[in-house]
């Protein structure tokens, strides 16, 4: 008896990319491209599916959804190196990346003006599928301008409010300011000094209004004496924090807008032989590493980088794939933030 033929056409999982690339007349990352619906042109994607059809070829899932993502590239685009709110998403960021082996490109501008920005953003374009910005970029007109423009999907963290064209991950500032002074006042402060942000950013301006919403509320007058102008760096707390304490009149708290020119103002307060905080209340705001490298530990208001980072990487990597539909969605991710107690806080001299 005849042993039956084996069938001539050839089993599709012998199919390889390289072979569907070779008759698409393309590249095999191409390939994978127009499979998994990254960017290409229309008529190259009709090729690569026609090939697909002809051959059988039947995509390993799991290894063409790896491919994608390393065909995907995020970039973190950053001015303050020094900031330990910036270090800390940047390890989120890079932690978030590497799980889902996303391409992550970190780029780091030393603050240049309005046109070079312009210039860096159009570069960056033509070789990143999405951009986050952390600030003080969140808000750069330019840069946001021209990553619109080029069709760039753009997440910018912990801006004041949506806007600009862009999608946003942020923490409410109002209410998390508003709820750090109310911890304040709770605990018998009527003199409140407080050290603004960066003067360009909208969330440094929300977190004010807040400390200001909380105050009328309790039936107190904002001093603008007891209000100095700060910008988000240990030094520039330093300085905030002398003129608060030289006052002939001091205030018996201080409100700074971020950790970095909290722990300024305890150091501040420990110079001029404070203790804190039986002698001056310190607060700050962000809960990054700054909040717990002094003496005593920031109260302050926790933002949940980690989850920051993961919320930025999905929103962008849905709005690349939403891109290809011609579909722009912006979308205003608000994350819950939390106030941390610790022990720089007390009732004010003489009300104990």
């Amino acid at each position: 008896m005849d042993k039956p033929k084996k069938s001539v056409r050839r089993k599709t999982s012998g199919v390889t990319i390289d072979e569907v690339a070779a008759l698409a007349g393309v590249s095999p990352m191409t390939v994978s491209r127009a499979i998994n619906q990254g960017k290409v042109r229309d008529v190259t994607r009709e090729r690569v599916m026609r090939a697909v059809r002809e051959l059988g070829y039947t995509p390993n899932l799991a290894a063409s959804s790896l491919a994608a993502a390393q065909h995907t590239r995020i970039a973190l685009i950053y001015t303050d190196p020094s900031g330990a709110y910036l270090r800390e998403l940047l390890v989120g960021l890079l932690r978030v990346a590497s799980n889902a082996a996303i391409q992550l490109v970190i780029d780091y501008w030393d603050e240049p003006g309005p046109t070079a920005q312009r210039k860096a953003a159009r570069a960056l374009a033509g070789r990143v599928d999405g951009v986050i910005l952390p600030p003080p970029l969140c808000e750069s007109k330019p840069v946001v301008t021209e990553l619109v423009r080029a069709g760039i999907p753009v997440v910018a963290i912990a801006p004041g409010h949506l806007g600009n064209g862009v999608s946003c991950v942020r923490i409410d500032d109002f209410h998390a300011g508003r709820e750090l002074a109310e911890h304040l006042i709770q605990h018998g402060h009527r003199r409140i000094g407080f050290i603004c942000g960066r003067t360009d950013l909208s969330a440094s301006a929300r977190r004010y209004d807040g400390f200001v919403s909380a105050l009328h509320d309790a039936g107190l007058e904002v001093d603008p004496a007891l209000v100095e102008q700060g910008d988000y760096t240990y030094r520039s707390g330093l300085a905030a924090a002398e003129k608060l304490l030289c006052q002939p009149r001091p205030p018996t708290a201080i409100f700074a807008s971020n950790d970095d020119m909290g722990a300024a103002a305890i150091s501040v307060a420990h110079r001029r032989g404070l203790e804190v905080p039986r002698d001056l209340s310190v607060v700050g705001f962000d809960d990054s590493s700054a909040a717990t490298t002094v003496w005593p530990e920031l109260t302050t208001i926790h933002q949940p980088i980690a989850s920051m980072a993961d919320a930025a990487i999905d929103i962008l990597l849905r709005t690349i794939r939403r891109r290809t539909d011609g579909e722009r969605v912006l979308i205003d991710h608000v994350v819950p933030h939390q106030l941390v107690v610790r022990d720089s806080v007390a009732r004010p001299p003489g009300s104990r």
